[in-house]
């Protein structure tokens, strides 16, 4: 047991490892292993739907008297939850296998105590946030809940032959060496596009020298954490086909890879419905989401100057990384309104009449789909997640082309009628991404397996 727990060596995977299918069909279980809410636990929710998830592990759940007591530093941690794996009444350190009942109730595996004194300790030793020391963080943060999940499930025993074990890049190494060496699936989630992603932010950086707020250098030690996830993985589950074409490149095998993309769905009530009466002016634009190079907020900022003199105003919402002297390059008719807590964001997209994604490189943007959900029409490029029907229910523009983005905000202008045919068609996209979607793409996925 203790040489099947050591560290793992970066260089001992080589080549494509395939696997043999379970010897009985069709009883497949999954488990996942999910560091933070990655999009408010869409995965492990699927897989209780359909039936198959026998358990989630995670860093924190707020149970609710963590979600009473969370304030301060810890109030970001309230929100880990979702009502929908909530564990009747169990208790988090019940058996693993008391997963196994008819109902399929999944089981939820956390560490609460020690992921809060770690966020403290990060926290007062104030840590520096360039680069370098944020992907150090990364992957520090990977090996510490890889290594975790390995170890509870070594020491109770579990059986592991023809479960399928998902995890997201960074947090799936220490666990899927151990788990492939006793017969599990392991199915990777990949998040971005990878080098392929980087070398393009590098080179905005060079074309937009004095914007970025920090140096966009990844160290090398992250890229190979994350390819020898790769070679481990059976399958890499990205989210669009952007990613897949630059996985490609990147070396993996085509049949590796897999495209589900991403679902929203609101956890309380359905987005309010848009007033149907036509737009008053200015027309809002909103930008949410990172405000950096790669989210091509530089290109936005130069449809805006084309657009200074026009009847419509952009509103940039997200934590901001970019230079003071960039923003300041803005026209008038932007605003940079910097971090917003997510129980504010519903607010933007209703005072809003349409949301751009100019993005550089994205491995889906689960933004366009809550966007459309609340009626606004989509204009983005074709290096995300696919989405937008160009000219039914936003555009698509191509990347680093302000003239293009300033164009079709023209013909939101000018054209009459044209905002309110998007808007239409954007509910009726949205319902296309949804959990049941997302379980039924999962469930295709196993069948691969049996």
């Amino acid at each position: 047991m203790k040489a099947a727990l050591k560290s793992y060596d970066y260089g001992a995977v080589s080549g494509i490892q395939k696997f043999s299918p379970p010897n009985q069909a069709g009883n497949s279980r999954w488990i996942c292993a999910q560091l933070g809410a990655r999009e408010h636990y869409a995965i492990p929710r699927a897989l209780q739907r359909s039936g198959q998830l026998e358990a989630l592990f995670t860093e924190i759940w707020a149970g609710p008297v963590l979600r009473r007591l969370a304030f301060g530093p810890l109030r970001a941690m309230a929100g880990r939850y979702h009502e929908e794996l909530e564990v009747g009444g169990w208790k988090l350190e019940d058996r693993l296998e008391k997963a196994n009942s008819e109902q399929r109730t999944a089981k939820v595996v956390s560490w609460n105590w020690q992921t809060i004194g770690r966020a403290l300790v990060t926290k007062n030793g104030k840590r520096k946030a360039e680069s370098g020391d944020l992907y150090a963080r990364y992957i520090r943060e990977g090996k510490w809940f890889s290594a975790r999940v390995r170890d509870y499930l070594a020491r109770r025993g579990t059986s592991m032959r023809g479960k399928i074990v998902f995890s997201y890049d960074t947090t799936a190494l220490e666990l899927f060496a151990w788990a492939k060496e006793r017969g599990a699936i392991c199915v990777l989630g990949q998040m971005d596009p990878g080098r392929f992603e980087a070398d393009l932010v590098r080179a905005e950086e060079s074309a937009w020298p004095g914007w970025a707020a920090r140096d966009g250098v990844v160290p090398e030690a992250y890229y190979q954490r994350r390819e020898a996830e790769w070679r481990l993985a059976d399958r890499i589950v990205v989210n669009s086909r952007w990613s897949l074409d630059a996985l490609v490149q990147q070396g993996v095998p085509a049949e590796k890879l897999v495209v589900i993309p991403l679902c929203f769905e609101e956890r309380h009530q359905e987005p309010a419905v848009r007033n149907q009466e036509p737009v008053v002016k200015p027309l809002k634009i909103l930008f949410l989401g990172q405000v950096i190079l790669r989210k091509g907020i530089q290109y936005l900022v130069e449809a805006a100057k084309s657009l200074e003199t026009a009847p419509v105003h952009f509103d940039v919402v997200g934590p901001v990384g970019i230079s003071e002297a960039a923003m300041k390059s803005a026209p008038a008719n932007v605003t940079f309104h910097g971090r917003t807590e997510r129980n504010e964001v519903g607010k933007w997209f209703e005072r809003s009449h349409v949301f751009v994604l100019p993005t550089i490189s994205d491995g889906f943007a689960i933004t366009q789909i809550e966007a459309m959900a609340h009626g606004l029409p989509v204009i983005a490029t074709p290096n995300c997640g696919e989405v937008v029907t160009n000219g039914v229910d936003g555009f698509i523009v191509p990347p680093r082309d302000a003239n293009s983005l300033a164009e079709v905000v023209r013909r939101y202008l000018k054209e009459s009628g044209l905002l309110e045919s998007h808007r239409q068609a954007c509910r009726e996209k949205a319902r296309q991404f949804t959990v049941a979607k997302l379980s039924e793409k999962l469930m295709a996925l196993e069948k691969t397996y049996q």
